[in-house]
């Protein structure tokens, strides 16, 4: 996606794998960019943005699904489903944010309370 290494992400307990390729966006403008301009995000990846407690979908395309992360990796909240041009509340206790395609979280039974393990793909 960026030139970087991917990660996978896997629920800690189910071992069900969320996103078989996962890149990151961590500076300023990688982050300012994410998913836009793009005309879709295929079923096996997904975008960390971090730091970051809040999303939006304005000028995206396509649907996403979205996992927000503390500091150790566990979901403190999920969004399923969030629309183009739509936005997310802050997330106060929530370090990064996981984007993902449409329908991600429900096939891997990714639940707000769980711990998500990333390993290099």
């Amino acid at each position: 996606m960026n030139g970087a290494p991917l990660q996978r992400f896997i629920v800690e307990r189910t071992g069900a794998v969320v996103a078989e390729r996962v890149a990151f966006a961590r500076t300023f403008s990688q982050r300012l960019v994410g998913l836009l301009g793009r005309a879709q995000l295929a079923s096996d990846e997904g975008l960390l943005i971090e730091p970051c407690n809040s999303v939006h979908t304005f000028f995206m395309r396509f649907t996403i699904d979205v996992a927000f992360l503390d500091r150790e990796g566990n979901i403190v909240r999920t969004v399923a489903n969030l629309r183009p041009w739509r936005a997310t509340r802050i997330h106060p206790t929530a370090h990064a944010t996981l984007e993902l395609s449409k329908g991600a979280l429900a096939r891997a039974d990714v639940q707000p309370g769980d711990r998500l393990i990333s390993q290099r793909s």
